[in-house]
């Protein structure tokens, strides 16, 4: 078999394959398909053959090769949670918490996210974009090769939509693959202040349709039957249960698959809500009840673990994980990457935060940053793991065990 490219002499290649059509559940989820002295080839820009070096060098012809000297090799980090595309930091506002200031009372002073939002607003499509591809360059350097982005900084129908010509722009360019989610229910804008429902109107009435007609346009620069999300944040000092159903609801007749922001803070019932919608995902799940989560572990949506974001708040509490996988669901694990409560683009240290705070394995933490990330963004049949005729996403570990990144992530 001809190939592009052979990558031989790996020590320990995890190949996180043959889990069947959905993420990895419960126990799944430690089955990482390890092979010792192993190879792989791609052609095309997709993987041929994996396996034991023995068996596929001697099958392969290959125009180029690597040596990953006994290193371990990865599917590359799929990364289903972040806040991508913005301009500005807010640096000052660290100064405000360890003050003790809450996200929520920062936000209500006219900080957090409504800084970004003038911030974004301010910044060309040409400077959004910049500011942007330097974060994903980073993210690229930590290993992480696919990644969610969501707008939400914008606000109105015209910087939204700026907000998604520059995540299909980052698209084209590169280096990452991005899986675009509309957020135009991030938070209400100070104009709005006083007037949420009046604010789901413009997103409902105006935002939405112009989103979708957008995305029509714009998925040219995206591979065939590439997916584009809504999410929206149910939370207190944002938007309640049933201002996040009509969003939601509106989104889906157009067509948007649906994810849903919820329990970071306050309990307000996002998790029944997201799996009765039948979301893709529901995300932070910090403060979700027992029953919510036994509920969340036998439905078809993808718990999102966003660990970075109470490690950045000093918080106590993460996502009850645990819990969740013991039960039989699956977790997914990802940065949360955004300018104010987790600037990291690493997936390597939200695995390491996921093993020492939310006590998964390993094993469990790969394979959430890995398949399960992957079928967050409705991407699983094309990335996330190192199988035949999937996208030829590979990282070459400085190491020669897996089991090593999280310890390497605090050094």
């Amino acid at each position: 078999m001809q190939a592009d490219l052979l990558i031989h002499n790996i020590g320990q290649l995890i190949t996180v394959a043959g889990g069947g059509a959905g993420p990895r559940r419960g126990p799944e989820m430690r089955q990482l398909g390890s092979v010792e002295r192993a190879a792989v080839a791609m052609g095309d820009g997709a993987i041929l053959a994996a396996g034991p070096q023995a068996k596929v060098a001697d099958a392969i012809d290959a125009t180029a090769t690597i040596d990953a000297g006994g290193r371990c090799v990865l599917p590359g980090f799929v990364d289903p949670h972040t806040h991508l595309p913005w301009a500005g930091h807010r640096a000052h506002e660290f100064d405000l918490r360890i003050g003790g200031a809450t996200y929520m009372e920062i936000m209500a002073a006219g900080g957090g996210i409504v800084r970004t939002v003038a911030d974004t607003r301010a910044a060309s499509l040409a400077q959004l974009t910049r500011e942007t591809a330097e974060r994903a360059a980073r993210m690229l350097a930590h290993g992480t090769t696919t990644a969610e982005a969501k707008t939400g900084y914008g606000l109105n129908v015209a910087d939204e939509l700026k907000q998604l010509r520059s995540i299909a722009a980052l698209q084209r360019e590169g280096p990452l693959d991005l899986a675009p989610t509309f957020l135009g229910a991030h938070a209400v804008p100070a104009e709005y202040r006083g007037r949420t429902d009046a604010y789901v109107d413009l997103v409902v009435e105006e935002m939405l349709p112009a989103a979708w007609a957008e995305w029509q346009v714009l998925k040219a620069d995206f591979p065939p039957g590439w997916p584009i999300f809504c999410d929206v944040f149910c939370e207190d000092g944002a938007f309640d249960l049933a201002q996040s159903e009509r969003i939601l609801q509106a989104a889906r007749t157009l067509g948007f698959r649906l994810k849903l922001h919820v329990d970071e803070f306050a309990p307000l019932g996002g998790t029944p809500l997201a799996v009765r919608l039948g979301a893709t995902s529901v995300d932070h799940i910090v403060t979700t009840p027992a029953e919510h989560v036994t509920l969340l572990a036998g439905s078809d949506t993808i718990g999102v673990a966003l660990p970075g974001t109470p490690f950045g708040l000093a918080h106590r509490d993460y996502t009850p994980a645990r819990s969740l996988i013991d039960q039989g669901g699956a977790v997914a694990l990802a940065t949360d990457l955004n300018p104010g409560t987790c600037w990291c683009e690493s997936m390597q240290f939200m695995i390491a935060l996921a093993c020492r705070y939310m006590k998964l394995v390993p094993a469990e933490a790969v394979t959430a940053a890995t398949i399960n990330a992957a079928h967050a963004i409705g991407l699983g049949d094309r990335v996330g793991s190192i199988e035949r005729g999937k996208q030829a996403d590979l990282i070459v570990l400085d190491t020669d065990d897996y089991r090593k990144i999280g310890r390497a992530s605090c050094r």
